[in-house]
């Protein structure tokens, strides 16, 4: 009867974790700090994150935006602090387990590979695979797919090759091959680097339909101030790898904030009838890269 006695300490266990996961954030830094080298990335950081909360991590190039991002997705181990998701230690969590926890969707998205969409698709089903590659209920899994598929307009593209789609397609395969492994955390690196306007926004608006309707927490690293002010609901300022601001965009998204953010000219803020946020608009700061001959 040991194993009896075996799988009901599970199943007190696994109870046990899934009312910790419910009561605590979704994701907690406790002075959490990132180095590389000897160079201090992240300062020691306090952040929370609640469930089914939309941040956006705003800052210059090289403020510690993505080394943030790897720390909570436990590819960069902290140097010091804690870093805790659903409530527990990342240390905690075996690779499949995490997996189900937390995506990531990075600004590359998917190469053009020679494997097909489905194939791609098929992938994020990893963390609910046996080790002989099978799932429990394969008839739920191949829906979810086609739900997936229809969801993001790729179902007449399932059997084309990656390296026969625009940037963009590849880029929503990425967001449905992290939609096949049903997270409650999705981590966004730049989703929209390399995009044109509108790719830009079908991936914005894409997430943002998905969070909204699963309760998805999300935390994105952008560089367009205007469209993480229409997205994140919260938004976290770094420099230096230290919080300058964090609130709503209305609280943190004022011009001398912004112009101290990124060491520009303060930025014009625009308040339009038809965005319920602040826009800003930029202005060249005078005679810095005024390279003009002078006349004679």
């Amino acid at each position: 009867m040991d194993w009896m006695k075996k799988r009901i300490v599970r199943k007190r266990e696994q109870h046990r974790d899934d009312q910790l996961s419910e009561a605590s954030p979704a994701i907690l830094l406790y002075g959490a700090a990132c180095s590389y080298d000897g160079q201090q990335a992240i300062e020691p950081l306090d952040w929370t994150v609640q469930p089914g909360e939309f941040w956006v991590i705003l800052g210059p190039n090289g403020s510690g935006k993505s080394s943030l991002l790897g720390l909570i997705s436990g590819a960069e181990r902290a140097s010091a602090g804690v870093v805790k998701l659903q409530g527990r230690s990342l240390a905690e969590y075996g690779r499949r387990e995490l997996a189900r926890e937390l995506a990531v969707l990075p600004q590359e998205g998917l190469p053009p590979l020679a494997i097909t969409v489905k194939d791609a698709l098929e992938m994020g089903r990893f963390p609910y695979r046996d080790r002989f590659g099978r799932e429990r209920d394969t008839d739920a899994a191949k829906a979810l797919l086609d739900r997936i598929a229809e969801r993001l307009a790729l179902t007449e593209l399932l059997f084309r090759r990656l390296d026969e789609l625009s940037g963009g397609q590849r880029q929503r395969v990425a967001l449905g091959q992290v939609m096949a492994q049903q997270p409650k955390v999705l981590l966004l690196d730049e989703p929209t680097a390399y995009l044109d306007i509108y790719y830009q926004l079908d991936i914005m608006e894409l997430v943002q339909e998905w969070q909204a309707e699963e309760g998805l927490t999300v935390v994105a690293v952008l560089h367009d101030l205007n469209l993480a002010a229409q997205y994140g609901k919260r938004l976290l300022l770094l420099r230096e790898g230290r919080t300058v601001a964090e609130g709503t965009p209305e609280e943190v998204l004022t011009p001398e904030v912004v112009g101290a953010l990124y060491g520009v000219t303060p930025p014009i803020r625009v308040e339009h009838e038809a965005v319920s946020v602040p826009q800003m608009l930029f202005r060249a700061q005078a005679g810095k890269h005024d390279k003009r001959p002078r006349s004679e």
